[in-house]
């Protein structure tokens, strides 16, 4: 089942794609989506930006290997420049890729073979602000990350900022980093979802997090979380 939009205003979307014929088949399989407008393509992430500057979409459809620049690049420099949200397309299932896209700041990762209903939902997803990552995709990538012999140390900056969090909201933010779903906490800890979803607002304003999937990260860096947990 497709999740259903909640807004009448459509999501623009830009399609990035080295290969036309793939550009084309994505722009024509979301187009005939009432609440998504394709506003435009790129064939590599030099393009994108140019394009994104131009359009100002909601979300950008990422390709990872282009030539000129790829699109860990253009993301980063998208996000950075706070223009847009990313989603990462790939047809290949790597760690490097996965964690790279995290860094740059995407809010999504899928593979292009993905489903078209499940890419239709990524899309409607990450446009309301959730992160569109499996937990276990995302816990796999972070521990990975902080098991490797070239693993950055605990971010002693981040886990100060820690401290500006009460008990409660450093409690939610560390099942955040497990991989649970609002739903999920709200019964581990025999909450409201409505409260709950308070706590996460809170713990991202206050620790300056985009999303859930760099709560994850930030959870993992600043030794809240450690590989195993």
């Amino acid at each position: 089942m497709t999740v259903q939009p909640q807004s009448s205003v459509p999501t623009r979307v830009v399609v990035v794609d080295d290969q036309r014929l793939v550009r084309s088949s994505f722009a024509m399989m979301l187009s005939v989506e009432d609440d998504i407008d394709v506003v435009g393509d790129a064939a590599d992430g030099a393009q994108a930006i140019e394009v994104v500057r131009r359009e100002r979409p909601d979300l950008v459809l990422m390709d990872v290997q282009m030539p000129t620049m790829d699109g860990i690049a253009a993301t980063e420099q998208i996000v950075a420049d706070g223009l847009a949200k990313v989603v990462l397309l790939t047809t290949f299932d790597r760690d490097d890729y996965l964690f790279d896209g995290l860094r740059a700041g995407a809010s999504g990762f899928l593979l292009k073979n993905t489903e078209p209903e499940d890419l239709v939902d990524a899309i409607r997803s990450v446009a309301r602000g959730h992160a569109l990552l499996a937990p276990e995709v995302t816990l796999r990538v972070i521990e990975r990350m902080t098991t490797t012999p070239d693993a950055p140390p605990v971010d002693t900056r981040g886990a100060a900022a820690v401290e500006r969090l009460t008990p409660r909201e450093r409690e939610v933010l560390e099942l955040v980093g497990r991989g649970m779903a609002n739903a999920e906490i709200a019964r581990q800890l025999f909450l409201g979802e409505a409260t709950v979803k308070t706590h996460v607002s809170s713990c991202l304003a206050k620790l300056h997090l985009r999303d859930r999937v760099q709560a994850v990260v930030f959870a993992y860096e600043t030794g809240i979380l450690r590989p195993g947990d």
